[in-house]
């Protein structure tokens, strides 16, 4: 794998696929909050997990929307190495957060054009990283995991120094093609590594990482 390629598998919910994702060389793993979701899971299974996982890889704690106890619960819970806002949190949000729990965060823009890159600029400098994901189908009560991919092209529309992870619709059959694409260095997967929703498979956990260890491979030379 690139050594300089991170990979985030997202939405996890048991001991065996936190195992499967280390085990194959991910960088991050995400713990959802956010009830509607099927990768949902209590502040009790989160802390659990989050033991579980130890200090083998950098944990993400994902949240829509959540009010300060709600979060204060969540970071007591996992003691996560990065927040990940999902939210229509404002630039004074993110800046408000950032004091609050001394951690670096990852706002999540939803994409489907370079006109969208707009409302991104407010951002930068003030939010430690980004995450770019296709806009959710209509009617979707999920602002992600959606399974939907956008034009990884118009990422060269984003200044070089910008960092990012590259999310929506990647599995192990696309992601060379994504990260050749959109000159991504980080992507972030969920529902391209499950037998159905809220369910990782750890064959396609396998897979996708295999996968990307082969483009990175490929990557350099």
């Amino acid at each position: 794998m690139s050594k300089n390629l991170e990979i985030k598998i997202c939405g996890l919910s048991t001991d065996e696929s936190i195992d499967a994702v280390i085990a194959g060389g991910a960088s991050h793993m995400g713990l959802i909050f956010f009830e509607k979701s099927p990768r949902h899971v209590s502040l009790e299974q989160a802390k659990l997990l989050s033991e579980h996982a130890g200090d083998r890889i950098q944990k993400v704690a994902v949240s829509v929307n959540a009010d300060d106890e709600y979060l204060d619960g969540i970071v007591a819970a996992v003691k996560p190495d990065m927040l990940q806002l999902h939210g229509k949190d404002t630039v004074e949000r993110v800046e408000e957060l950032k004091a609050r729990f001394e951690l670096p965060i990852m706002k999540v823009f939803a994409i489907s054009d370079i006109s969208d890159f707009e409302s991104v600029k407010s951002y930068v400098g003030v939010a430690d990283r980004f995450l770019f994901d296709a806009k959710p189908p209509k009617g979707s009560d999920l602002p992600g995991g959606n399974g939907v991919a956008f034009d990884w092209e118009i990422m060269d529309a984003l200044p070089k120094d910008v960092p990012y992870m590259l999310s929506g619709g990647l599995d192990a059959s696309n992601v060379c093609l994504a990260l050749e694409r959109s000159g991504a260095n980080a992507v972030d997967v969920s529902s391209g590594v499950e037998s159905s929703a809220g369910v990782k498979d750890i064959k396609l956990i396998e897979e996708f990482l295999a996968a990307c260890h082969d483009c990175g491979a490929a990557d350099n030379g």
